[in-house]
């Protein structure tokens, strides 16, 4: 299978499954089902909407603005608005390639900004382990509240595989040592681009422990997630059905919500589906439930498509002194 080949696949198969799921989805609704979930979106409030994505774009700024203390220690210091529409692009690119988002955003900043695409990437691989921790933090908050459901659910067979996990690692970990050493010996032209790119690399993750401003780096870290969990919150409000869900159905349909993005280009056809399931377990209608996930998806959706498509056609001009 030819490389084109190979990235085409890559973008397509994610994208065809969610339509898949979107079509069987809808093939199992009944039609008083479907008239239910059109009188949910027709009665919505969509003042608690607008809320949502109101904090959403206060995430967005607040990660432009935490970045600058990633770049700090590296010596460069970019504008905010190309830190900005850097990242409203990534979450645009990763709509239509899932995961090319952090490439993307490298990429852009790299590019108006004259830094070297490494040292930028290995910021933002910084930054994504600080996200990870939060995201694992409130996983654990999931597990509080509902133990029972989410081990059944994610490790009712993880026993039989653990130990060909553990070997993997092993494996793994096993040729990272080989690789590491094979490339620091040669004098390969090939070779030393990739030493050079690691290096940058590196110096990018540890730029994380050279900030001066860590409590503000802390601080915009929670403030990001805050912003996350507040976007689901406020928009069950705007549907009766969903406004006293409580704060353990919240919290484990921003999980599963979240964990589906993974699955299909920004969770298309997959985020409604889990959300909806989740929070079903709390007494919530089925119909109401799909509906739910499915207003909290397109709006997302369509901020994310008007935000990055703007920053795409701003970034050339606002930056056309520096080309």
């Amino acid at each position: 299978m030819n490389r084109k080949l190979r990235k085409t696949l890559f973008t397509v198969l994610p994208i065809a499954l969610g339509v898949s799921l979107i079509l069987f989805s809808l093939s199992k609704l009944k039609p008083n089902d479907i008239d239910a979930i059109k009188t949910s979106f027709q009665t919505a409030n969509y003042w608690w909407v607008l809320l949502s994505l109101f904090f959403g774009i206060l995430s967005h700024l607040s990660r432009a603005y935490r970045w600058q203390f990633m770049l700090d220690p590296l010596n460069y210091k970019p504008s905010f608005a190309n830190n900005v529409m850097a990242v409203l692009v990534s979450y645009l690119v990763n709509l239509i390639v899932p995961r090319a988002g952090e490439i993307a955003r490298a990429t852009t900043i790299s590019k108006y900004e004259d830094i070297p695409f490494e040292k930028a990437f290995g910021t933002i691989v910084s930054e994504r382990i600080a996200d990870v921790i939060m995201l694992l933090s409130i996983i654990a908050i999931a597990f509080f509240y509902q133990t029972e459901l989410l081990t059944s659910y994610l490790f009712e067979k993880g026993s039989s595989n653990s130990n060909y996990i553990i070997y993997g690692l092993i494996g793994i970990s096993v040729l990272s040592i080989l690789f590491f050493r094979l490339i620091k010996k040669s004098s390969n032209p090939f070779i030393n681009k990739i030493q050079n790119f690691v290096h940058g690399l590196i110096q990018g993750v540890a730029s994380i422990f050279k900030m001066k401003k860590k409590w503000a780096f802390i601080f915009h870290t929670f403030f990001i997630w805050l912003m996350y969990v507040l976007m689901f919150y406020v928009v069950t409000f705007a549907l009766p059905e969903t406004t006293n869900m409580p704060f353990a159905a919240i919290i484990v349909g921003f999980v599963v919500g979240g964990l589906s993005m993974a699955i299909t280009n920004g969770g298309l056809g997959v985020y409604p589906i889990f959300v909806a399931s989740a929070i079903t377990l709390y007494g919530v209608n089925e119909n109401s439930a799909l509906a739910f996930g499915w207003i909290m998806w397109t709006a997302q959706t369509l901020m994310v498509l008007a935000f990055g498509g703007l920053s795409f056609l701003i970034l050339p001009i606002y930056n056309r002194d520096k080309a």
